[in-house]
């Protein structure tokens, strides 16, 4: 059983030992910790709470609502929805919070509670050690009878979504419409099954063919939208002749394509793309984490705009992108953010953006992908003994390639022209996770084994 507390939330493997695994008494006492955290903050007793459709997705919910509602705090309970539909009622219904019950890409057994602020963005590293603090001391007081939270029920924030994500100037229904596309989607058995059709019905798509979007929390396949978890999705595509393939997560604030041919478009082009066809319409900076492809770097400064570089973690990157006033910006995982809509990846804003840009370009969705820059992502890593000094590791292997370019935000990054390695510590377990990218595989695979071999001489010097 494994139960991980970070900044952004709490989330952990269903059932074991209190402490050990999410148990009820563990999600008592972190919604008891959040809720006073988020009354103190804002002074508004009002928090939104919204789910994936996990297995133990209301048996969470139960215990959250039931928790927050003790504390005196009123709760306006979405019910199966997903982490940028939460993000959005945050603000709109101007609550001290928000709670997405999810563990977003993560198997079956496992779920979470991800934390919003009053702004509907995840909460920063302090308001998070915070969180943690308040959970620790149980340093929380709940009311009387007479002062117990109210639950509204409203799901009518699916609709109000929709509608923010077609009222977006760069959305053009006509376009798409005209487009007449074809689209197979796979939902993995999640709230996708009933966002993503509504909106492609409402972007005027009228052949859609549904795979795994029944909302009952029986995932077909491991739920990254991966390409080794997508094979199903591919091979549907072609024999359905399809313009194109779309996949989400659990929680749909991640987004990947499929080609016309069966093939992944890739979800580190997912935010490249649509970052392309916004730079054409409103030039300006983006903004993606540090292991994300270089492609964004490239596609920016052709179109006339900055690139610059975030920590990883979704609230770093949406830091940097209101440091710098980023018109797009995201992650290489598929996770497109869009200030002029909300600062959260978001799939429904993705989807929306995308098919503009494709129906506006006018040719297949494999001639889009093959205009961009071409690169591959190796991912590997070191697991090393438990008293190694990390930090020390990084910056011995900084010392060796001190004369390159190189960022120590987050671990550290090296960049080779137009090629890069990017080392950075677990937070959960002993290892570094070495990412690389090159123009090939053989060339990202032999940075990586080249740092690789680095990291081994240092630690038998050491030794």
């Amino acid at each position: 059983m494994t139960l991980i507390k970070s900044i952004s939330g709490i989330r952990g493997t269903i059932g074991g030992a209190v402490g050990d695994g999410l148990t009820p008494l563990d999600i008592v006492k972190f919604t008891s910790a959040y809720g006073s955290w988020a009354v103190k903050k804002s002074g508004i007793k009002k928090i939104v709470v919204g789910r994936d459709a996990r297995l133990s997705g209301e048996m969470v919910n139960n215990l959250v609502i039931g928790t927050l509602q003790g504390l005196g705090i009123d709760v306006i309970d979405l019910g199966l929805s997903t982490t940028p539909t939460v993000e959005v009622a945050v603000t709109g219904e101007k609550a001290a919070g928000g709670i997405i019950l999810t563990a977003s890409h993560n198997p079956k057994q496992w779920n979470a509670l991800k934390l919003l602020n009053a702004d509907g963005e995840f909460i920063s590293d302090a308001d998070g050690k915070e969180v943690l603090t308040i959970a620790e001391y149980s340093d929380f007081i709940y009311a009387d009878v007479n002062d117990l939270g109210k639950v509204t029920h409203d799901d009518t924030w699916l609709q109000k979504h929709v509608d923010q994500v077609l009222a977006l100037p760069l959305v053009d229904v006509e376009a798409i419409k005209k487009a007449d596309f074809k689209v197979v989607i796979d939902c993995v058995n999640s709230t996708g099954g009933i966002f993503v059709p509504a909106l492609l019905k409402a972007l005027g798509v009228e052949t859609v063919h549904e795979l795994y979007c029944e909302p009952d929390g029986n995932f077909p396949h491991n739920p990254e939208p991966l390409p080794e978890n997508l094979i199903a999705l591919s091979k549907e595509v072609v024999s359905k002749r399809a313009d194109l393939g779309i996949a989400v997560d659990p929680d749909v604030d991640r987004l990947c394509f499929v080609c016309e041919d069966g093939n992944m478009f890739g979800e580190e082009y997912t935010l490249v793309a649509v970052a392309d066809y916004v730079l054409k319409n409103n030039v300006g900076n983006t903004v993606s984490n540090l292991s994300s492809t270089r492609a964004l770097r490239d596609v920016t400064e052709k179109a006339g705009g900055e690139y610059h570089a975030a920590a990883v973690g979704e609230v770093n990157v949406v830091n940097q992108m209101k440091a710098v006033n980023a018109v797009i910006g995201g992650e290489g995982n598929g996770g497109v953010i869009y200030p002029e809509s909300h600062y959260g990846r978001d799939a429904l804003v993705g989807i929306a953006l995308f098919l503009t840009h494709l129906a506006k370009y006018g040719k297949s969705v494999s001639s889009l992908r093959a205009s961009y820059p071409g690169y591959f992502i190796s991912k590997n890593k070191i697991t090393l003994t438990p008293e190694m000094d990390i930090d020390a590791l990084l910056s011995r292997v900084e010392e060796k390639y001190i004369k390159q370019p190189h960022s120590t935000i987050d671990g550290l990054k090296i960049e080779f022209d137009k090629e890069w390695v990017h080392l950075r510590r677990s937070n959960t377990e002993p290892i570094i996770r070495i990412y690389s990218e090159g123009n090939s595989e053989t060339v990202a695979n032999g940075l990586a084994n080249k740092i690789i071999a680095d990291i081994k001489e240092i630690l038998q010097l050491k030794g």
